[in-house]
């Protein structure tokens, strides 16, 4: 009996079997919950991309967290248990990503977090962030805030991650700029009324208010201050940066200045910008998809997602296929030892020690002048 055929047929259904193994990627966002209006365009980006990447299938696992930690741990667990995912994206709201870090470290799964994970030095081996970092936007704002001539701010953020976050790297940035904050409140995601600290500071009354708050959820706090009579200047984060601002805050929002990567205001970029030719891709396929004027910061990340795993994928399949921990490895270090990708949000450039991938020179400021958006020159 020749027991070599069978081995060899053994072998080559293997071969077959690894040859044709799906890149599958788990994305939890919150499509429900406060933090719905950041998780859902995150998801519509997905429908730009192709079915494969470098000649592999794609197979998306997409699952909602609702805005919750517990759930967005859970998901992640299955992802790696379960789905045996190459990689995890996600998520949108910043607690929820923190808390799906740890599972990616666990596992050793490249997490690509759609939210500025602020994670202590050396917890985040397996996690790159898509989205700027609260640094790299403040100093955009701090320096539109020095041409201003402001001194003092006064701060109204999130309880949470996202919200102190914010609050320890703008001070940072601010106090050696000459600007201090002299008042700062905070507010829940789930609250629908900030009265009390608009009014303490509205009575305050600093030169510019910074509010920290995100998608629609963002108007609310805007108004708050503007009914209390204030009438300096109004900042919001990028996680503030879509028409949902507008939409909801109407008038009251007029006037106000949103820090934003540079995809949703592709066409007003100077032509020598290096993301104006991928951030013009991004809006004309969003907008074609999803109506004029619907860009947003929060899809642009999923695009730019795609551009980071065309270039990661082919190096890391030199070294492994999907479906193996050898292959995540991979994939980390193609990420980390990758050339500059000029993204639609600017240059992201991750390297071992950095896995922010963004660099000052990422951010614009933006003005809200008849319910749309104007670059700050």
């Amino acid at each position: 009996m020749n027991v070599l055929k069978p081995l060899a047929a053994a072998l080559a259904a293997l071969a077959v079997t690894a040859a044709q193994a799906d890149l599958t990627i788990g994305v939890s966002l919150p499509l429900t919950g406060p933090a719905s209006g950041l998780g859902i365009p995150v998801n519509n980006g997905f429908k730009l991309w192709p079915q494969s990447i470098a000649g592999e299938k794609v197979t998306l696992v997409v699952l909602d967290d609702a805005t919750d930690p517990t759930n967005g741990v859970k998901n992640a667990r299955r992802f790696v248990t379960d789905d045996k995912v190459d990689l995890i994206i996600g998520s949108a709201a910043t607690p929820v990503a923190i808390a799906m870090s740890e599972v990616a470290a666990e596992s050793g799964t490249v997490q690509l977090a759609m939210s500025p994970i602020p994670l202590p030095p050396g917890k985040d081996t397996w996690s790159f962030r898509m989205a700027h970092s609260a640094a790299v936007m403040a100093h955009a704002m701090v320096e539109h805030m020095k041409k201003g001539n402001v001194k003092t701010v006064g701060f109204l953020g999130y309880t949470d991650a996202y919200g102190e976050s914010w609050l320890k790297d703008f001070t940072a940035k601010a106090e050696p700029a000459g600007i201090k904050v002299v008042a700062a409140e905070r507010f829940a995601r789930t609250d629908t009324s900030v009265t009390a600290q608009a009014l303490k500071l509205a009575t305050a009354n600093p030169d510019a208010m910074l509010i920290v708050a995100s998608g629609s959820g963002a108007a609310m706090p805007h108004k708050a201050i503007v009914e209390r009579g204030y009438k300096g200047r109004i900042y919001q984060t990028h996680a503030a940066a879509s028409r949902d601002l507008m939409r909801v805050g109407g008038k009251d929002v007029e006037g106000a200045f949103v820090v934003s990567g540079p995809a949703t205001v592709a066409e007003q970029l100077p032509d020598e910008h290096p993301s104006k030719k991928e951030a013009l891709k991004y809006v004309a396929g969003y907008e074609k998809l999803f109506g004029a004027g619907m860009r947003n910061q929060f899809a642009a990340h999923t695009y730019d997602a795609l551009l980071l795993l065309e270039q990661a994928v082919p190096a890391a399949l030199k070294k492994a296929r999907p479906g193996t921990k050898e292959f995540r490895a991979a994939l980390r270090e193609a990420l980390e030892t990758g050339k500059p990708v000029a993204a639609s949000q600017g240059i992201l450039h991750y390297t071992p020690q950095d896995h922010w991938g963004f660099t000052n020179d990422s951010a614009v400021v933006m003005k809200v002048v008849d319910g749309d958006w104007k670059v700050e020159r």
